[in-house]
């Protein structure tokens, strides 16, 4: 597996900075995530904000500047990476936050893995 290099702390701080409580935080992959009911809603990937959107919303932000999200060769078709700007732009940021955090909100509630021990 490639060495996935850590998310630059200006995405972090803007990433923290722009979810609205009540949002599971928690690390996907190492990285800063947020869910809702178990269902993953956005995060960070190395230098990239991914969203988990709607069909519709995929749409608007790939027409804004968004980008497929690849990992290891293959598109993660419910997710579209952020444009790079967003880290400086904290209303589009938390705008585009909601609306994924609103389409996790809208999935069926994840049942919680059992620890193994």
């Amino acid at each position: 597996m490639p060495k996935w290099k850590p998310a630059p702390k200006e995405w972090i701080d803007a990433f923290d900075a722009a979810l609205p409580n009540g949002v599971e935080r928690r690390k996907m992959f190492g990285y800063p995530a947020a869910f809702v009911n178990g269902n993953m809603a956005a995060g960070l990937h190395q230098d990239d904000l991914v969203l988990k959107l709607n069909d519709k919303d995929r749409d608007s932000l790939m027409k804004a500047g968004g980008k497929p999200f690849v990992v290891m060769g293959r598109t993660m078709a419910a997710f579209v990476v952020a444009p790079q700007d967003f880290k400086k732009k904290p209303a589009e940021l938390k705008k585009w936050l909601g609306r994924a955090i609103t389409n996790a909100s809208s999935l069926p509630p994840k049942a919680k893995k059992k620890k193994r021990g």
